[in-house]
């Protein structure tokens, strides 16, 4: 009887085994579905990767930087334009009509 007992729980054991080891399969391939469908879903949806949004957002990033550079440095030849008060300045006005009329 202990004999029998044992080989009865011998023979469960190695049925609980093939069937854990069965359900493990059963999950790599469902996983491997799922993942294979969500990669086509996000194809078809044409959407940004990672590194590919992280480039572009630098590159905004330079460009925001170089462009606040640029303005502080126009904002200062315009400074420095007004204080020496060229005549370049009132010449081009008063060839576009922004000056005196002499005519009448």
């Amino acid at each position: 009887m202990v004999q029998t007992t044992n080989r009865f729980f011998d023979e469960v054991a190695r049925l609980m085994n093939d069937a854990a080891g069965a359900a493990q399969g059963m999950r790599r391939e469902v996983e491997t579905l799922f993942r294979n469908q969500a990669e086509r879903i996000l194809r078809d949806l044409d959407v940004v990767k990672r590194e590919d949004f992280e480039a572009v957002k630098d590159m905004a990033r330079l460009a925001r930087e170089e462009n606040e550079a640029l303005k502080t440095r126009v904002a200062a030849l315009e400074a420095a334009l007004g204080k020496t008060g060229t005549p370049g300045a009132t010449s081009s006005a008063q060839a576009t009509g922004g000056g005196t009329s002499s005519g009448g």
